[in-house]
């Protein structure tokens, strides 16, 4: 694997298992968090399948602009799109006051961002 591909996963392995542990806190929970980190899980994987297939790393955060590249090289990424529509959002959504994230948000933000992790996992065959 690619060394840059290697960093990117494991900068979105630290997302997935910060979402993991905090989904799970009983005393102060952040719920924000876990939906944000969902969303760059998400994100860092898409640039790890970039940069495993020699593509260049655009300077965006829209997981459906990652999503069109990705399908450019793998059609098999469509089965993503609608859990990546559902992790859009959380990019921004609550990390400012007037939105906050509840239990049952983090819950499928953590589900659906998990869905995303394994399909590519397996497309950079990791498991």
């Amino acid at each position: 694997m690619n060394p840059l591909t290697l960093e990117w996963v494991n900068k979105a392995e630290g997302d997935y298992f910060t979402a993991k542990r905090e989904v799970r806190v009983k005393i102060f929970p952040n719920y924000d968090g876990v939906c944000f980190n969902c969303q760059q899980l998400a994100e860092k994987y898409l640039k790890a399948f970039l940069q495993e297939n020699g593509h260049s790393i655009p300077k965006t955060h829209i997981l459906m602009d990652l999503l069109a590249i990705s399908i450019q090289i793998d059609p098999n990424f469509q089965l993503i799109q609608a859990d990546l529509n559902i992790l859009e959002g959380y990019a921004v959504h609550f990390r400012y006051p007037g939105e906050t994230a509840d239990k049952d948000e983090a819950k499928n933000a953590y589900k659906t961002a998990s869905s995303v992790r394994k399909f590519i996992r397996g497309q950079l065959r990791l498991e």
